[in-house]
């Protein structure tokens, strides 16, 4: 079971990492997405993998119990994740309808960063 979400948590991080570098906005979005999502599977993990285990020690969990705190830091995670993907949403919105074009464009930027002659 450890392994299945270890792959998990890297394929995640690998095709989110993946789509952050593309040259378009939609793309980049889905990418902090599924970045976000890995990161949340893997903070889930920390709190043990026991399957129908409660979530608190008490006199009939003696063996096995989950920790509550990762999922509690997973479910505020959730919520900011979200808030964060509208706002991103809006800028590209944004950024789309003043230039009607959602590429990524980082040559004009570059052009006279260095010429010192």
């Amino acid at each position: 079971m450890e392994l299945l979400l270890a792959s998990a948590v890297g394929l995640m991080t690998a095709c989110g990492v993946y789509l952050i570098l593309r040259r378009r906005t939609f793309p980049v979005i889905l990418g902090l997405s599924l970045v976000t999502y890995a990161v949340n599977v893997f903070l889930f993990a920390t709190g043990r993998l026991a399957v129908g285990a409660p979530p608190v020690l008490n006199k009939y969990a003696e063996v096995a119990y989950t920790d509550p705190l990762p999922q509690a830091l997973v479910l505020t995670a959730i919520v900011i994740s979200f808030g964060m993907t509208a706002v991103v949403v809006m800028i590209a919105l944004g950024a789309f309808l003043s230039s009607r074009s959602d590429n990524i464009n980082m040559v004009e930027a570059a052009d006279g960063a260095g010429d010192d002659a």
